[in-house]
C-alpha cells in the first residue's frame, strides 16, 4: 500500500511538473514581458508636429511603466535615416516608430524581420508590395481641417455681421510647406469648412518649400496678413505663423489664427481660435499591445485597414479638436464644430470635398476634377490623395 502511495505521489508531481512547464512555455510564447520601443523624430519636441507625435511616447510610458524601454533619436533628416535606424535595431528594439518621410525605412525593414517598423504614411501604399514587418498609419487629418474651417467660418460670419469686414473681405490665408497632396487636401478641407459657414470665403496660399523654418513661415504669414487675410492657418512645423498673427496690431481689422498639431494659446493667446491635431496615441499604443501579445499589429488596431496601412478619424479618436478659445471664437462655434464632428462620428464623410467646384492638378493641368458628385478622401490609403487646386476660390501666391 505504501509503495502504491509513493508511486501515486510521484506520478502527480510529474504531471504537475509537466503542466507548469507547459504553462510557462505557453505564457512565454503567447506574449512578451518587456518591450523596447524606438522613436525616430524628424525634428525635436520644440516643434508642434514632433511635440504632438511625442505625446504617444508619453502615453506608452504612462500605460506600461517599466514594462517598456523607450529609446528616442531626434532631428533626423530623411536622407540620414539609415544610421539611427540601425543603431535602434542594434540596441534591441522590438518596434520602431518614425514620423519622417524617408523611404529608407521600407527598404531596410526586410533586414530586421523580428522588428516591427511603423512609419507615418508619406505616399500611397495601396496596391504596393511592402515587407510584412513594415506598417504605415495616419489620422484622417482632413476631418479636423474641415472642423477648423467651420470655426474660422463662424468667426468670419461674426466679423461680417458686426461690420468689421465686408463679405468681399472674407479671405483666409494658409502657410503651406510643399504642394503635396497631403498639404493640398488639408487646406482645401479647411477652406470648404469655412465656406460651409460663409460661402463667399476664399483662400490665399503661400508655400515655404520647407517643413520647418520659423523665419520663412512667419514671413509667409505676414505677407498673407498684409494682403488682407483675416484668418491664418498652416501646414508647417513651427509657431511662426501664430506669432505673426499675435504681433499684428496695425491692421485695419483684427486677425486670428487656427492651429495645427499643438495648441497655440500660449504664444497667441488673443488670436488663437482652435487647433486640430492627429492623435497618434491610439495607433501607437495598440501597435505596442500587439508586440506584447506577439500578434499582428493590424489585428489590434481599430481603423480602416488596408493591408499593413491604417487610417481613422474622429470615430476612433485619431483626430481631435483642442483648445477652443472662448474669448476669441464666435458665439456658438462649439455647437457648429460639434455638428460637423457628429457627422464624421457617424461615418458620413462624403460632404467635405463636394460642391460646385472645379479643381486642377498643379503638376498636370490636363488632370481636372469636378466635385459635384463628391470625392472621398482616405478611401483606400492613409495618405491623403486629393491634389487639386480649386479654381476661383483658392489662389496660390508666388
Amino acid at each position: 500500500m505504501k509503495r502504491v502511495y509513493i508511486t501515486t505521489v510521484l506520478t502527480c508531481l510529474a504531471i504537475l511538473g509537466v503542466m507548469i512547464a507547459l504553462f510557462n512555455f505557453m505564457n512565454l510564447s503567447s506574449g512578451k514581458e518587456r518591450v523596447t520601443v524606438g522613436f525616430i523624430y524628424d525634428n525635436d519636441e520644440s516643434t508642434p508636429y514632433t511635440y504632438n507625435f511625442s505625446l504617444a511616447k508619453d502615453a506608452l510610458e504612462k500605460k506600461y511603466g517599466n514594462k517598456v524601454k523607450v529609446l528616442t533619436s531626434s532631428n533626423v533628416l530623411d536622407e540620414e535615416m539609415e544610421e539611427p535606424l540601425r543603431q535602434m535595431a542594434a540596441r534591441g528594439c522590438d518596434i520602431i516608430f518614425f514620423n519622417g518621410y524617408s523611404e529608407v525605412v521600407r527598404e531596410l525593414a526586410p533586414e530586421y524581420p523580428d522588428i516591427q517598423f511603423c512609419q507615418t504614411s508619406y505616399m500611397d501604399m495601396n496596391g504596393q508590395t511592402v515587407p510584412a514587418n513594415y506598417h504605415t498609419f495616419k489620422g484622417e487629418a482632413y476631418q479636423g481641417r474641415y472642423v477648423s474651417g467651420v470655426a474660422a467660418g463662424m468667426k468670419i460670419k461674426q466679423m461680417i455681421s458686426e461690420g468689421i469686414i465686408n463679405e468681399d473681405e472674407a479671405v483666409i490665408g494658409f502657410v503651406a510647406a510643399f504642394p503635396t497632396s497631403e498639404v493640398i487636401s488639408g487646406y482645401t478641407a479647411f477652406l470648404l469648412g469655412a465656406r460651409a459657414m460663409v460661402p463667399q470665403t476664399v483662400m490665399k496660399v503661400r508655400y515655404t518649400q520647407t517643413w520647418s523654418s520659423y523665419a520663412l513661415e512667419k514671413d509667409a504669414a505676414q505677407h498673407l496678413l498684409d494682403e488682407g487675410c483675416v484668418i491664418i492657418s498652416q501646414h508647417t512645423d513651427t509657431i511662426g505663423p501664430a506669432i505673426a498673427c499675435e504681433e499684428t496690431t496695425n491692421a485695419d481689422h483684427p486677425v486670428y489664427f487656427v492651429g495645427w498639431s499643438q495648441s497655440m494659446s500660449e504664444v497667441a493667446p488673443t488670436t488663437s481660435l482652435v487647433t486640430s491635431r492627429i492623435c497618434w496615441e491610439p495607433y501607437i499604443t495598440s501597435a505596442v499591445d500587439a508586440v506584447f501579445a506577439n500578434k499582428s499589429i493590424e489585428s489590434f488596431v481599430s481603423g480602416r485597414i488596408h493591408g499593413t496601412d491604417v487610417s481613422a478619424g474622429f470615430e476612433n479618436g485619431w483626430v481631435e479638436m483642442i483648445d477652443l478659445n472662448q474669448q476669441a471664437a464666435a458665439p456658438d462655434t462649439a455647437d457648429a464644430m460639434n455638428s460637423a464632428i457628429e457627422q464624421f462620428m457617424k461615418g458620413n464623410v462624403g460632404f467635405v470635398f463636394k460642391g460646385d467646384y472645379n479643381g486642377i492638378n498643379p503638376d498636370d493641368p490636363s488632370d481636372t476634377i469636378y466635385l459635384k458628385t463628391g470625392y472621398t478622401e482616405n478611401a483606400d490609403t492613409s495618405y491623403p490623395l486629393f491634389h487639386y487646386i480649386l479654381t476661383d476660390v483658392i489662389t496660390v501666391e508666388e
